[in-house]
C-alpha cells in the first residue's frame, strides 16, 4: 500500500494523469452524445477545485492528485489511461443516479 501512496504523491505533483489526446477523444465522445452534455457540465463543476478560475490554466480541471487517486483505485495504478467508453459509462451512471436514489 505504501507503494501506491508514493506513486500517487509522485504523480500528483504537477502533471495530469490523462494526456491531451485522451481529453480530445473524451470531448468528442461527449459531443456526439447530446443527452450527456448536461451531465458532463455538472460533473466538471463538481470535480473542479474551488477557485479554479484564480489559478493557471484557468480551466475547471479536476485536481491532478484527486484524478490520479481515482484512476489508481479504478485501474490499479499501472499508469494506463481510462478508456473513453469508461468515461461515457461513468456519465450515464451519473445521469441515472438521482433516479436510483429517488432524488
Amino acid at each position: 500500500m505504501a507503494g501506491v501512496a508514493e506513486a500517487m504523491r509522485a504523480r500528483a505533483v504537477g502533471s495530469s494523469p490523462v494526456s491531451p489526446a485522451w481529453a480530445a477523444r473524451a470531448a468528442v465522445a461527449v459531443v456526439i452524445r447530446p443527452w450527456l452534455w448536461g451531465t458532463a457540465v455538472r460533473q466538471v463543476g463538481r470535480l473542479a477545485p474551488t477557485g479554479w478560475w484564480r489559478r493557471s490554466p484557468h480551466l475547471p480541471l479536476p485536481d491532478p492528485g484527486y484524478l490520479h487517486f481515482r484512476l489508481v483505485t479504478a485501474y490499479g495504478g499501472d499508469g494506463r489511461e481510462p478508456t473513453v467508453a469508461d468515461l461515457v459509462t461513468y456519465l450515464h451512471w451519473c445521469r441515472a443516479w438521482p433516479r436510483v436514489i429517488g432524488d
